[in-house]
């Protein structure tokens, strides 16, 4: 294809700022025609952002022959669904993160995609974002020294009463649309930038239960990861703290220093050596989706290589399962 024309199906608050208005700023691209299942909301988007065409029925998008290509935004729980009917259409998919519901939706997914010789790309846009390319390039540089252990903490307050019960957040905390909790949500943009900076996993392991019984999903997780490079991460999300530690930060320790960072929160990247911390300042992107975008409209366009694959985002989801699943 010369243009990729884009189909949104699930035209949510995620698609407003983070991804949405990228479609139409990097080149050889357009966003043609939104979906939402109600057709006001679907309308009003369209409208606003200028889309040429709504519906309110994700079938008639995805058959839309002006649509050469469907970026999927709903909940975890029908992305399968509509990735599957997709690919089956000829239409390469993006689809958003957590990449489905678990491990097991995601392998067959990929394997849609493969049977159908068709092109799978998953939302791990923090690969293609100068952020996390400069950390990426700090490692290999052994700015530290030799790689030993990257730790995560993620402490956050409870879910609010109102939170639960509006419906623009409560299904992130529902295991039958989330495929889990808070974890399900935030934890794939941080293990996967694991995968990215260290590579091949030899072995995983986690535990997981719910503490506060607020919600059915689980609100503490913790995990921990052996790279083959030897590297070790662990990890520890809890959902149930006071506001006043709350706390999301991932050192990266070496030999001769560490790297720490924010995934949630725009921060500089500190690098500290030698006694001393350098401070190294990464300006905001106005919208966070739109280096990965850049590097997918090239892959469908078939100018470069698939920047996150179906494969994995399948690897992120038998991450999520091997720390949740008993």
């Amino acid at each position: 294809m010369d243009i990729v024309n884009w189909g949104i199906i699930g035209c949510g608050d995620v698609t407003e700022v983070k991804s949405g208005p990228a479609f139409n700023k990097v080149q050889h691209s357009k966003l043609v025609a939104v979906m939402r299942r109600s057709g006001p909301k679907a309308k009003d988007y369209a409208q606003r952002h200028g889309v040429p065409k709504w519906y309110d029925d994700a079938n008639l998008l995805i058959n839309d022959p002006v649509v050469n290509a469907i970026y999927i935004a709903t909940p975890p729980s029908s992305h399968e669904e509509y990735t599957l009917s997709s690919l089956k259409a000829g239409k390469p998919v993006y689809v958003e993160k957590p990449m489905t519901m678990n491990a097991a939706s995601a392998r067959r997914m990929v394997n849609a995609a493969s049977e159908l010789n068709q092109k799978l790309v998953v939302a791990h846009y923090r690969r293609a974002q100068p952020f996390y390319t400069r950390i990426k390039e700090l490692i290999e540089a052994n700015t530290i020294g030799k790689i030993l252990l990257a730790r995560i903490e993620c402490y956050k307050k409870p879910v609010t009463d109102k939170e639960m019960t509006d419906p623009g957040r409560a299904w992130r905390i529902d295991p039958s649309m989330a495929g889990g909790g808070l974890f399900h949500d935030l934890s794939p943009h941080q293990l996967d930038m694991m995968l990215y900076l260290f590579g091949e996993i030899e072995r995983a392991t986690g535990i997981a239960t719910t503490q506060g019984n607020s919600y059915k999903a689980d609100d503490i997780v913790a995990g921990n990861i052996l790279f083959r490079n030897k590297v070790l991460f662990e990890g520890v999300w809890c959902f149930n703290v006071p506001p006043e530690i709350e706390k999301e930060s991932c050192e990266i320790i070496g030999t001769e220093g560490k790297i720490s960072f924010s995934f949630f929160e725009h921060k500089p990247i500190l690098v500290t050596r030698n006694g001393k911390t350098e401070t190294i300042v990464i300006d905001p992107l106005q919208h966070v989706q739109q280096p990965m975008i850049e590097k997918i409209v090239d892959y469908f366009r078939g100018k470069q290589s698939n920047p996150c694959s179906g494969e994995t985002g399948l690897k992120v989801m038998e991450l999520i399962d091997s720390f949740t699943i008993s």
